[in-house]
């Protein structure tokens, strides 16, 4: 438990102020009650009130206003976050690389075959967002539980040139910032610092980035992260592919017209030259980098097996997730019922003496 006001808690002052004005109250009374002459007779006229009759409207109301005090605070809790309120960002990278044929038949139809088992093993009500990303990025899905809307979008992903993997991420950031209100869009500064969120406390929504290259233009990767890491978001990592350079070939329906790859003769598309390994080149380092400043996990995937496995398995460390949430209705209602019990008993109770003194006659 945490308090967003901890300054606050200075009302509890008022606690041990109204204890000492009650005590020199009470200690005025007697110096005033043996001035009358006949006070043994005063006693013997009213029915006596036990001492704890007298002391439980005062303890029921110093507990209400402690209970009061610490509700100023702003008491905050950790609790879970159901799954119909989290949102999954798959951010994946159609650079010209994902063409490789290192993964049979390329990587690109690999992750996609990947992504669209990713969606259909999710939880109904699981939000999902896809992010598709070469030289720029754009949403092309906002988080949503249709997955039939996911599935065909997955299998329209085309090739471009260049590789921002900062700029996915940032627009990840956007498009959850247009569904949660407790994350700021990009271009809002904050003075949270990056790096892990003491205690985990992390935002709901999760961003998942596949890649198999190297950021190119755009953002570094680490500035973009830096920004997730101040939003309390978790950006877990995905390198996707071997080491091995091969020949490049896509089929014409995954080719944007941009990604400079041309004919091979055979109805297929490919990268002369037998492919480049400078296309091919996983930064892991900057992968795993990321995926520590937000809090994630960085995964690597060398064949298809892997990457669906990396994938379906995604969820377990993705849903499992606290959120702070203000509790300061559960101070507030138990000491206004407080008060209520302390007011009533003492009203009761004073009716009881009472009653005798209006029944005695003259």
């Amino acid at each position: 438990m945490s308090l967003e006001w901890p300054w606050a808690l200075i009302t509890l002052l008022a606690v041990p102020l109204l204890l000492l004005l009650r005590w020199w109250f009470n200690r005025r009374r007697r110096k005033v009650a043996v001035r009358v002459s006949s006070v043994a007779l005063i006693q013997a006229a009213l029915p006596g009130r036990s001492l704890w009759r007298r002391r439980i409207p005062v303890v029921l109301f110093v507990s209400a206003l402690l209970l009061l005090g610490f509700g100023t605070g702003r008491p905050q809790a950790k609790v879970p976050v159901p799954e119909n309120a989290t949102s999954i960002l798959l951010a994946m990278d159609v650079s010209g690389s994902m063409c490789s044929t290192d993964v049979k038949p390329n990587r690109l139809t690999v992750a996609q075959d990947a992504a669209r088992e990713f969606v259909k093993t999710q939880p109904a009500g699981t939000r999902i967002g896809l992010v598709a990303f070469s030289g720029i990025s754009a949403l092309l899905v906002a988080p949503t539980n249709d997955k039939q809307q996911l599935l065909s979008a997955i299998g329209e992903l085309k090739t471009g040139r260049g590789t921002a993997i900062g700029r996915a991420i940032l627009t990840s950031i956007d498009a959850i910032a247009e569904i949660n209100s407790d994350v700021a869009p990009t271009g809002v500064e904050l003075d949270s610092p990056g790096g892990p969120v003491p205690g985990g406390a992390y935002e709901a929504d999760t961003i998942v980035v596949l890649t198999d290259g190297a950021n190119t233009q755009g953002p570094t990767p680490i500035t973009a992260a830096e920004q997730a890491a101040a939003r309390h978001l978790r950006v877990f990592t995905i390198g996707f592919g071997t080491t091995q350079p091969s020949q490049m070939v896509c089929t014409p329906d995954q080719l944007s017209g941009d990604a400079g790859l041309r004919g091979d003769g055979r109805g297929r598309m490919g990268m002369g030259g037998g492919g480049s390994s400078r296309f091919q080149l996983l930064d892991e380092p900057t992968l795993k980098k990321v995926a520590e400043l937000t809090g994630g996990e960085y995964f690597r995937a060398e064949d298809s097996e892997q990457l669906v496995e990396v994938l379906t398995d995604l969820p377990k460390d993705i849903v499992v997730q606290q959120k702070n949430v203000e509790i300061t209705s559960w101070f507030v209602l138990p000491a206004v019922l407080l008060v209520l019990l302390a007011v009533g008993l003492s009203l009761w109770w004073n009716r009881a003496l009472a009653i005798p003194a209006i029944a005695r006659p003259d």
